[in-house]
């Protein structure tokens, strides 16, 4: 879709999702035609005139004008966490002047500097380490052995595991959850970098072949992972509750770790250590 199309549906799926009684605002006896806030609510609730708001979200090209406290107000009166803020304001200033392609690197042939492939292999819990494409570029062998169906194919890419592979209906213990959140961090990055053809590509094979896909890209979510908790079905140690954590690489632009631990004490620490000595026998050992 084109900038204004972005804007657009990214502003009527917010607008969709906040009720008259969630904005504060008296909810009347009349049948409503649209779900969610009108376009004079969202105006009202924002401070601006329902003309000024109704081009704004057609994506006009008042939007490359609109002041950082224009987009706050409209912000707030959709009630935007602060991923959508900053999408929200990504695609505003995405209209004012196409910014330069970043050079991107097949993910197989970049790698991982050695120094950051030794910071992984030292880790004693599971990390993985992948670029905006959700291509896994490194691990260290825990990182391989819990994700070990993701490593059956040349090059191993979150995005397509989830929306894909049978498998992974049985190893998210919430695969629409998953898929959800998966589709949306894709949104994200798009919006960070609409010219990045790896992405655009990747987007678009999902959308071709993944029916769950085309939904959940149509839902306009948009996510960022940063920490929290999730549980995995392994298929040799069982159910694996784990906090992850990610960490932005300074110097790889676009690159991020993730790392998965465990309580001390619990059953999936335990877990961990039974997952440590089945990778030690299945990993292949070179000579």
């Amino acid at each position: 879709m084109s900038m204004k199309d972005d804007i657009r549906e990214f502003l009527i799926a917010r607008r969709a999702n906040i009720t008259p009684e969630r904005a504060g605002l008296p909810v009347g006896v009349t049948e409503r035609r649209v779900p969610g806030l009108r376009r004079e609510e969202v105006a009202m609730l924002a401070g601006v005139s329902l003309d000024y708001y109704t081009k704004l979200e057609r994506g006009s090209a008042k939007l490359r004008n609109a002041s950082d406290s224009v987009l706050d107000a409209i912000a707030r009166a959709l009630q935007l966490d602060d991923v959508e803020r900053e999408h929200l304001s990504v695609l505003a200033r995405g209209t004012q002047a196409p910014r330069k392609a970043q050079p991107t690197q097949p993910a197989q042939a970049a790698g991982l500097r050695g120094s950051m492939q030794r910071v992984l292999d030292s880790m004693t819990v599971p990390a993985l380490a992948y670029n905006t494409c959700q291509d896994v570029i490194a691990t260290n062998l825990l990182g391989r052995a819990m994700f070990t169906q993701l490593f059956d194919c040349d090059q191993a890419n979150l995005a397509r595991f989830t929306f894909l592979d049978s498998r992974a209906r049985d190893f998210f213990d919430d695969w629409p959850l998953a898929c959800s959140l998966t589709a949306a961090m894709l949104r994200f990055q798009a919006g960070r970098d609409p010219l990045n053809k790896d992405l655009t590509a990747l987007i678009g094979e999902l959308s071709t072949r993944s029916p769950q896909f085309r939904l959940d890209w149509a839902a306009q979510d948009v996510h960022e992972h940063r920490t929290g908790q999730k549980t995995y079905r392994h298929p040799e140690v069982g159910e694996l509750h784990v906090s992850y954590d990610v960490l932005e690489m300074p110097g790889e632009q676009g690159l991020s770790i993730t790392t998965y631990s465990a309580e001390e004490g619990s059953p999936t620490e335990e877990k961990f250590k039974l997952l440590a000595s089945w990778a030690a026998v299945s990993e292949p050992h070179t000579t």
